[in-house]
This record gives structure tokens, sequence and C-alpha cells, in this order.
């Protein structure tokens, strides 16, 4: 196990290779969440930033997390070889379409429908582990049911969707979009 206080130019290169990772936050009075994600949605911004893309789903708890307590971690694993974990530690925020600075960071990102949020996350360290005990294994495909979901779904009922939608699974406050990223 090794400890960085940033991003090094070979995690970032091993980070973009990974077609899934895993985010985790947390909130006082709250359940841990740890959520999967992929689709191409994370971008190494620098070494001491990162973002991801995320799209409208089940819920909204990393939202409701980083605005009650900012703390963020994101894991990726090897499932090739070499083995590797590799963890993002930091803080984040949740940057909405009707944010001023949506357009700077939306730049780094393909949009598309369903996209909800950007999560930008100042990196605090980073850890690298073995992950010898990670099975290898080979990815088929990415799953196009969000994508399908999305295209079907008039943006006027999104926004509605959105905005019922203002509480985390454990009554935190959620911030939503006002506005669509797309039409």
């Amino acid at each position: 196990m090794e400890f960085f206080d940033h991003i090094t130019d070979a995690h970032a290169d091993f980070v973009a290779r990974q077609p899934v990772f895993f985010v985790a936050t947390a909130a006082a009075e709250a359940r841990i969440n740890l959520s999967p994600k992929g689709m191409d949605c994370f971008r190494v911004l620098a070494p001491d930033r990162v973002a991801y893309l995320d799209y409208g789903g089940s819920g909204n708890e990393t939202n409701a997390h980083l605005a009650a307590d900012g703390r963020i971690t994101i894991m990726f694993c090897a499932f090739d070889r070499p083995a590797l974990i590799y963890r993002i530690y930091g803080r984040g925020r949740a940057v909405l379409p009707q944010d001023v600075d949506w357009a700077a960071l939306a730049a780094h990102f393909s949009i598309e429908r369903g996209v909800r949020q950007i999560f930008d996350i100042g990196v605090e360290s980073t850890q690298s582990s073995c992950g010898w005990g990670v099975p290898e294994l080979t990815l088929k495909a990415e799953r196009q049911t969000l994508r399908k979901f999305h295209a079907k779904e008039e943006p006027a009922e999104r926004l509605a969707k959105y905005a019922v939608r203002d509480r985390s699974i454990d009554g935190l406050p959620v911030r939503s979009p006002t506005r669509l990223p797309y039409t």
C-alpha cells in the first residue's frame, strides 16, 4: 500500500483505462452510500482535481452527502492485468446545469440525455494497493439501458421528476437541476 498527495501520470493513465469505478460518500446520521459507475464518465482534470458525470437514476445520495459533509472516496479496480486497486480521497460538490461553472466543467465531457450534474472533486490524497484478491474479468459491453430510458423521456418529464425528488433516502436536502444541459 502506498499513499500519494496527488494523482500521478501513471495513475491517471490507469484511471482512463478503467470501465467501472465505485463512489462512496457519507453524512452524519445517514446511510453510507456506495455506488458503481460506468459509461466513460470520469475525468482526471489535474493532479489535484477530478470530475465525473452523473446521470439521473434511482437516487441522488452523492449530491446530498456532499452538500452535508463533502467527503468522497472513489475506487478503481483493475479487472485485468496487472492487478491494482486505486483510491482517490477528496472533497466534492455537485455542479448543476444552472451553475455558473457548468460550461467549463461540461467541456470535458460528451453531454447527452440523462446527465443530471457533474461532481467536481478536489483530491486530498490517493492510495494504491495490490488488488491481488480481485478476480480477472472481461468486459462484454456497456449496458445501454439507462441511455435508452433517457432517450424516450421528455425533458419536461425529467425536470418534473427532479423537482419532486428534493430529498435523499435519509431525508437530507438535494439540490436539483432547474434546467437540463440538453434538449
